[in-house]
């Protein structure tokens, strides 16, 4: 079983000054999901090489055992450090991928065409993909094999916009997770703030916020069992 873990290599805030990037708890709680499944991991970004973490990601408030797990692990941090460039990234090496989210993808995966084609790739090729909290924004560009946008009439989920009000930062992202899904005719739905939600439609994992990584991989996991 090979996954491919795509992360994000953008690290601005949009003009506030702040840093972003990927969020950790949403890469180490797949990560750990597949290790211990015995996958065969592979990470990429957009850059290649070390991709920014959310500071944020991780204060103490948002540590988890699985985020204290990957910072006290060698062999993970040194992967992390030398992910592959996403322009050499083919889907026929991989039985599934999993996008983490943090802000970072807002700006750069979800234009970023080498994604938008990979997506497209394993969908074709009928293996399922997942996306987390801001990760499902990435699909905006994504379109089936009907070229339909992928999103149309499908169940999803991601960020919610109370979430994204709830941090602060509605008027700095470059846009809405949730109004974009809707507006390309996703079937959005959300559970609670901060609270695990994922929704699964066909090849399609989405999964609303951090708490649902976890989760999401463990769906993806079950889709691959199922073949």
């Amino acid at each position: 079983m090979k996954i491919l873990i795509v992360l994000t290599s953008h690290d601005r805030l949009g003009d506030t000054g702040r840093k972003t990037g990927f969020w950790l708890e949403e890469l180490a709680a797949p990560y750990y999901a597949f290790e211990d499944a015995g996958a065969t991991i592979t990470l990429a970004s957009p850059a290649g090489g070390q991709p920014p973490l959310d500071p944020k990601s991780n204060e103490p408030d948002f540590q988890t055992d699985l985020t204290r797990r990957f910072e006290a692990d060698a062999a993970a941090k040194a992967q992390l450090a030398r992910t592959v460039p996403l322009a050499e990234v083919r889907q026929e090496d991989f039985d599934t991928v999993f996008y983490p989210g943090g802000h970072g993808p807002l700006w750069d995966l979800a234009e970023n065409a080498h994604s938008i084609a990979l997506l497209e790739s394993f969908i074709r090729a009928g293996k399922p993909v997942a996306l987390v909290c801001h990760a499902p924004g990435v699909l905006r560009h994504v379109s089936a094999p009907d070229g339909k946008p992928l999103v149309a009439g499908k169940k999803v989920t991601g960020f919610a916009n109370s979430e994204e009000e709830a941090v602060g930062l509605t008027e700095i992202v470059p846009f809405l997770v949730e109004d974009e899904l809707r507006a390309k005719g996703g079937l959005f739905s959300k559970g609670a703030d901060w609270a695990p939600h994922v929704v699964e439609d066909g090849l399609l994992i989405t999964g609303q916020n951090p708490a649902s990584s976890g989760p999401a991989a463990r769906k993806l996991l079950e889709a691959l069992a199922k073949g």
